[in-house]
């Protein structure tokens, strides 16, 4: 025990004489097991007539209560990348429904019909989460730009 306490002695010396604090920094919790999610890029039912996606988070576990989910609508390049036209971003509670999801607008130049998906991000507020971004199935729509 005596040999324990003299290693930790001797790290704590070594620390506060470098300018280290030997208090631990306190790190947030993990965000747990959450759902992104998203609804295919569609033409909205609304005027103008755009290229339009909701995003949406669902909590399965851990200690979050609201996120910043942001959406951003890509579309397919003529040399087969995927290019972002629109982005938006809304701070909701889990579950989707019109009151908590982010929506992306892009307004349709013509009817041409060109390959649309969809990048989301969910950030749980308070809490570290992973940096991945979840996409959804590419769709042709008669939106082009």
């Amino acid at each position: 025990m005596r040999i324990r306490s003299l290693a930790v002695s001797a790290m704590a010396i070594a620390l506060v004489t470098t300018g280290f604090s030997s208090t631990p920094a306190t790190a947030a919790p993990s965000a747990g097991a959450f759902i992104s999610n998203g609804d295919r890029v569609h033409v909205s039912s609304t005027p103008p007539r755009t290229a339009s996606a909701h995003a949406w988070w669902i909590k399965v576990s851990g200690p979050g209560t609201k996120a910043k989910v942001t959406i951003w609508l890509q579309t397919k390049t003529k040399n087969g990348k995927w290019r972002s036209v629109a982005k938006g971003s809304k701070t909701v509670k889990p579950g989707g429904g019109s009151s908590r999801r982010a929506n992306a607008r892009k307004t349709c130049a013509n009817a041409q019909k060109t390959q649309w998906r969809t990048m989301i991000d969910v950030d749980i507020i308070g809490v570290n989460d992973t940096p991945e971004k979840a996409y959804t199935a590419a769709v042709t729509v008669k939106c082009g730009l």
